[in-house]
């Protein structure tokens, strides 16, 4: 039923595009909309969480939802959807949206995480986006787990279907005004008759995003008749960029996350980024820091030796290594649901931190230091973490990463091979000292020794029992 809708809207848009095209040159522009969850019912009102659209850019939060109020029906655990638009020469937007612990009919359909997420950006005169990153994980129903495939449909009993991963692209070339439009509803759940206090023809729409951006056009040349001067316009000088309200530094949207949402991560497999000893893990989470975008602390800094091993806390894609102001050396960690971490202060990389390469939870990427704006402070690692819900804030679509660095360190499945290339001196099998030697004095050189202590030492030993068989070499001194 939505895809017809969306084929339509996008003509629409098209037509208009089109038309505007053809006198004048037009802007770029770009919209974004999403939601975590929405019940349709026929003669009810239904329900909506989390539901958010661009411009402007917006996120929306909630720690949980139920239909009806009671959760008889339907109840999920935290959820949260975000938006974001930017046009000027080029146009770009973003929508994502995450549930988790999503229950319908007291158990007969559940998922542990339910993800939409959709981009669409122009460059000159093209335009292209994608619906990478959704996701359903844990999908069950009737207690039989479910594959979730893109626009797979899934019975549910004599009473219903579903669709997983629904989605649908339109792109468009022709003309002067190319454009791009993607839409995915990760989990669309339809009743053909009545069931569980519902009635036929409900629907219940779990992980919503859409993204839509359209290149814009020049204007048009007007051609001038043989020898006549086109005056030139005159230009206005330009203005000092002014900052956004509220926001002094214009460094975008201060869009800060509620501290305490922790988002779950679905890839799974992951370790603690830093190998051997260091300190405890430090909650600095949202402190002050004047030198970053926002003023915050994006993350926790994991103090630990220099030139520690620094692992890849999830089997995922590398990018962006490299160097900046202020985190030194640094990378960044894409898991398989499109999670991001970022790792900073390194004060080396090991050979798989290139930019694209596949790596597996554990493997080496890197070496603690104090590179960057931590230069002269204790080596430590700065990790963040951005869950694929909130990429859409940009940087400040971090969140907390105490909780998940505190679970991760409690992962006791990690292998010294696994690092031992990187800890010199490391061997599979060490033999027991027979002694260990802890302090040493040069005497070749020293005076005032007792004469007595070289006597005592051309005496044989002494045994006087009864099966004594040593005796003394002699009874009178050297010398004697």
């Amino acid at each position: 039923m939505r895809l017809p809708l969306a084929l339509a809207l996008a003509s629409v848009f098209l037509l208009a595009g089109s038309a505007g095209a053809s006198s004048r040159g037009s802007q770029a522009g770009a919209t974004a909309s999403a939601y975590g969850i929405k019940v349709v019912v026929p003669g009810q009102a239904g329900g909506v969480s989390a539901s958010v659209s661009a411009p402007p850019d917006a996120v929306g939060f909630a720690s949980g939802f139920a239909y009806p109020s009671d959760g008889s029906i339907l109840t999920t655990g935290a959820l949260s959807a975000s938006v974001s638009t930017n046009v000027a020469a080029n146009a770009r937007s973003t929508a994502s949206s995450s549930v988790s612990s999503f229950s319908l009919f007291s158990g007969e359909v559940t998922a542990a995480s339910i993800v939409g997420h959709a981009t669409a950006s122009t460059s000159g005169q093209s335009a292209t986006g994608s619906l990478g990153g959704a996701a359903v994980t844990g999908l069950t129903v009737g207690g039989v787990a479910q594959t979730a495939s893109s626009n797979g449909r899934v019975a549910l009993g004599d009473w219903g279907y579903a669709i997983s991963l629904e989605q649908a692209e339109v792109r468009s070339s022709s003309g002067k005004t190319p454009s791009y439009r993607g839409y995915v509803t990760a989990l669309d759940i339809h009743l053909t008759v009545d069931h569980g206090g519902l009635p036929a023809g409900s629907e219940i729409l779990v992980g919503y995003a859409e993204s839509w951006a359209q290149a814009g056009t020049p204007e048009p040349v007007t051609p001038t008749a043989p020898g006549k001067v086109t005056p030139k316009k005159k230009t206005k000088p330009p203005e000092a960029p002014q900052s956004k309200a509220g926001n002094p530094q214009g460094l975008g949207p201060a869009f800060r996350i509620p501290f305490g949402l922790q988002p779950e991560l679905t890839a799974g497999g992951y370790v603690f980024p830093v190998y051997g000893p260091h300190d405890p893990v430090a909650d600095t989470f949202g402190a002050l820091r004047s030198d970053v975008p926002g003023n915050w602390h994006h993350g926790d800094d994991i103090f630990a030796p220099l030139g520690a091993p620094v692992l890849a806390c999830v089997d995922g894609t590398v990018f962006s290594v490299g160097w900046n102001n202020i985190g030194g050396n640094r990378l960044w960690l894409r898991d398989g649901q499109g999670n991001e971490f970022y790792y900073a202060h390194l004060s080396a990389y090991s050979p798989a931190a290139r930019n694209g390469n596949r790596v597996k939870a554990g493997e080496v990427v890197g070496f603690v230091g104090n590179t960057g704006d931590a230069e002269g402070t204790p080596y430590h690692l700065h990790f963040e973490v951005h869950p694929v819900a909130y990429l859409a804030l940009g940087y400040d679509g971090a969140v907390d990463p105490t909780p998940y660095l505190l679970a991760w360190q409690q992962q006791k499945d990690l292998y010294l091979a696994q690092v031992a290339g990187y800890l010199p001196g490391v061997v599979g099998v060490a033999p027991k000292p027979g002694a260990i030697l802890l302090q040493a004095s040069d005497i070749s050189q020293a005076n005032g020794l007792d004469p007595a202590s070289l006597q005592r030492a051309f005496f044989a030993p002494l045994n006087t029992g009864e099966s004594a068989r040593l005796a003394a070499v002699s009874s009178t001194s050297p010398g004697g």
